[in-house]
């Protein structure tokens, strides 16, 4: 199973992106901001836009855990 290391939004909103600022610059889309929000996986573009917005690698916001 593939989950989150960390919150996701929480860690936006750290960095100076809140979910208002994220939709209202478009940067992330309302659908992506609510998959965060219920812990769902988003695409592979988006997890390149977070790392890029927190400065970051894939590895630090997804791992893999054995079912």
């Amino acid at each position: 199973m593939i989950a989150y290391k960390l919150e996701i939004l929480p860690a936006l909103r750290a960095a100076g992106y809140s979910t208002y600022r994220l939709r209202k610059e478009k940067i992330l889309g309302e659908e992506t901001i609510q998959k965060l929000r219920d812990f769902e996986l988003v695409s592979w573009a988006n997890i390149d836009i977070i790392c890029k917005l927190l400065n970051s690698q894939p590895g630090d916001l997804i791992e893999y855990a054995p079912d």
